[in-house]
């Protein structure tokens, strides 16, 4: 067996262990999900919705001594808004740590004034100086998501339908797509 394939199955275990090691309620609701959360980390974990226009990573994971903060857009579906939610979450959970070198463009220094008005320049730099991961990083945090939204699709019931040879061709498709609204936006 090739390194790179013992690395995937390593990082697919470890993955699949943190999902199943991490209380995901039922119905899923990320606001009640992040609460649970913050008691067991026994921090505050803080969402920040990231205007339209504001031109920034898809999601982001801002620590500091007070908090963990996760950004998000809030021009995507709500179901996007919840992967790139539990994308950060993984990032949290794994304990990444950004590229401590990575230094502020312009884009990001755009950006930090309208999320955190309330705090000093300086500090902004060195938190958003965090957003940038290694690929292995990413392709942990995004596997952890994807597990995570698997898990609690397969949680959520099912919506009855009529038999298929009830239903035309519209119907078919909607009932293989269609799901309970119990999501919703990120607040």
């Amino acid at each position: 067996m090739a390194a790179a394939e013992r690395d995937g199955r390593r990082l697919w275990r470890r993955c699949q262990q943190l999902v199943a090691d991490t209380p995901l309620p039922v119905p899923f609701e990320i606001a009640g999900f992040l609460g649970a959360l913050s008691v067991q980390l026994d921090r505050p974990i803080e969402l920040i919705p990231l205007p339209t226009g504001v031109r920034a990573p898809c999601g982001l994971l801002i620590s500091t001594d007070r908090a963990d903060y996760i950004g998000f857009p809030t021009d995507t579906t709500p179901l996007h808004q919840q992967h790139i939610v539990l994308h950060e979450v993984g990032h949290l959970l794994c304990g990444h740590r950004g590229g401590l070198g990575g230094g502020l463009g312009a884009a990001d220094s755009g950006t930090a004034g309208p999320l955190f008005p309330h705090l000093s320049g300086e500090l902004i730099r060195r938190v958003l100086g965090r957003t940038v991961y290694t690929d292995l990083q990413e392709q942990e945090a995004e596997l952890f998501a994807s597990l995570a939204l698997h898990r609690t699709s397969r949680a959520r019931p099912t919506t009855p339908t009529a038999p298929a040879g009830e239903q035309g061709p519209a119907g078919r498709l909607g009932s293989i797509f269609d799901r309970p609204a119990r999501w919703g936006p990120c607040p």
